[in-house]
């Protein structure tokens, strides 16, 4: 429990106004980039001192072997199959006990989509070569994948530390990556609440590969693939979608 603070800074860094946490520049973007990393390894670092957690604690060996790089990348495509299986699904129970249309279940996810600009520039990512290869390699593989998994890996350590008859089994695993999901996916609560519960299913996912493996490196590659995916798709929908340029953006 002690690794909460992460989850609040993560937050309050995203709560600047109307500017998106990795602001409209290049430079900007690198200032938050190295401030992000500077909290983390100062309070992972300070949280280590006290608790003295070991490499097999928080799941830092590399496993399994050569084939972290391709899990990592295979599960990243897992991850999304899964979250449109669970949206088609959801359509269908919609649709067949609420009496809505398909038309106005659409509607409704429009009007709640994830509000990416939170996040970043959508019109940056577009425009500007840099801002868009910085966010699909430094933030999607290290600020998000190393950063975030690592602060997942230690929350799963203290949870087993603290309680080990509830999170110390394979079952307590499982539910351990329940409850840093739901912190994670509170994390994202300035991109709206459909950005919560997509946050949250990917966030337990990657805390049970992350038990599987008993390592969190696949996770850390399947995070950051998904993420560089994701950033990559947003230029693409910009072109193919024009009413999606109405979305917020700052000058670069």
């Amino acid at each position: 429990m002690a690794a909460l603070p992460i989850v609040a800074g993560t937050v309050g860094l995203a709560r600047q106004g109307d500017s998106p946490a990795l602001t409209h520049s290049v430079g900007g973007l690198l200032r938050v980039c190295v401030s992000g990393l500077l909290f983390v390894g100062i309070f992972l670092g300070a949280a280590w001192l006290f608790s003295r957690a070991s490499k097999d604690d928080l799941l830092l060996r590399w496993r399994p072997g050569y084939w972290v790089l391709p899990l990592g990348a295979l599960y990243s495509v897992a991850i999304r199959l899964i979250l449109f299986m669970a949206s088609v699904i959801l359509l269908l129970l919609v649709v067949a006990f609420l009496k809505v249309s398909v038309a106005q279940v659409q509607a409704f996810a429009v009007d709640h989509r994830p509000r990416i600009e939170k996040l970043l520039d959508p019109q940056a990512l577009t425009e500007n070569p840099a801002y868009f290869w910085l966010n699909v390699t430094l933030v999607s593989f290290v600020i998000g994948g190393l950063r975030e998994e690592l602060w997942r890996s230690s929350f799963l350590a203290g949870l087993r530390a603290l309680w080990p008859r509830t999170f110390g089994s394979a079952n307590g695993g499982v539910l351990a990556a329940g409850v840093a999901a739901l912190f994670f996916g509170f994390a994202h609560a300035p991109q709206g609440w459909l950005g919560v519960a997509i946050v949250t299913v990917v966030g337990f996912l990657l805390g049970v590969i992350m038990n599987l493996h008993r390592s969190v490196w696949p996770s850390v590659l399947a995070h950051g693939f998904f993420d560089a995916m994701s950033m990559a798709a947003i230029p693409w929908a910009l072109r193919h979608f024009p009413e999606l340029h109405q979305l917020p953006h700052g000058a670069g």
